[in-house]
């Protein structure tokens, strides 16, 4: 059996920062003949290793992918994510083993929990050249016109998202997006009581200042990534980039930075609980206990459900 259970064939492992989610998801990839897949967003890029916590020790023999498969100045996003997710996940279960989807960029992972339908739509310089003329709310009649169901309101107030807008609508319009594979997710996630996690964001911290963070970025501006640019790439880059400006002295930078990770996480728990909200079903797991009992439990229980 491929699958973990007859109605699965993709383990999901989830959780906020410094839950602990890569270490379950390596276990539990060894115990069912797994392959992990990466579902975060800054661990795809190379040379980002510290700031982005890929913990490349904890795979051991366990195959992983969409680690390391760009360069930081790439401009990845949820498209290509789903795209080489797609890849991955067809290519695992060819081989007969088990995809283990494990992160916490919660875009990611309801691209492929709720089967986003993304198109990539190349830019149309005819289109472009044909709006070009067109003030703003002859732009805003014609996005109406091509999409008649729109939502998203706020493309209507600024020029150059309503002509992309335009430019989406025209191409989905002739270009359907390719069938999904089915997928049958089986849904983990580690949650920890908050002062408890909050300790453990804090020593992750001081354990990867103390152990080159600093250094990294300071590499990374040093082979031509400019400091705005380290500021996209998250928290720890865009904190450690104004430090080595000289903008935060250290103590500033770590109490500041560490702050404002105890803070992402909070926003990850609320993505969580939307994604349930919306119909995602997760299985939490007590993370001051024993999760991956825990995750076998539950493993278990389905399997003779099923």
């Amino acid at each position: 059996m491929t699958g973990i259970t007859r109605d699965s064939n993709l383990l999901v492992v989830l959780g906020p920062t410094a839950s602990g989610k890569t270490r379950l998801g390596v276990e539990l990839a060894r115990r069912f003949n797994g392959e992990v897949i990466s579902a975060d967003s800054r661990q795809v890029y190379r040379g980002m290793d510290i700031g982005s916590g890929k913990d490349l020790t904890e795979y051991g023999s366990i195959p992983h992918h969409l680690i390391d498969i760009v360069e930081p100045a790439y401009e990845f996003n949820v498209f290509e994510f789903q795209r080489r997710f797609l890849d991955a996940f067809g290519d695992i279960l060819q081989r007969g083993r088990l995809p283990v989807l494990v992160g916490g960029t919660g875009m990611y992972l309801e691209a492929v929990l709720k089967g986003y339908r993304l198109v990539e739509v190349p830019k149309d310089r005819v289109l472009r050249g044909e709006l070009a003329n067109l003030a703003v709310d002859a732009l805003a009649e014609r996005l109406r016109s091509v999409n008649p169901r729109l939502h998203n309101t706020t493309d209507l107030l600024d020029r150059e998202r309503l002509v992309r807008a335009i430019e989406i609508a025209a191409y989905e319009r002739n270009h359907a997006p390719e069938p999904l594979p089915e997928i049958r997710p089986l849904v983990l996630g580690i949650r920890w009581e908050r002062s408890v996690l909050r300790q453990r964001i804090t020593d992750r911290l001081r354990t990867r200042l103390d152990h080159g963070l600093i250094e990294e970025v300071a590499r990374l501006h040093a082979e031509g990534i400019p400091w705005e640019r380290l500021e996209f790439y998250g928290l720890e880059y865009r904190f450690v980039a104004k430090h080595l400006q000289g903008e935060l002295n250290r103590n500033d930078l770590f109490q500041k930075l560490n702050s404002a990770i105890h803070d992402f996480a909070k926003r990850q728990d609320t993505w969580f609980r939307r994604m349930e909200r919306n119909g995602t079903s997760i299985h939490w797991l007590d993370g001051t206990g024993d999760p991956l009992a825990e995750a076998l439990g539950i493993i278990s229980r389905e399997r003779h459900d099923t």
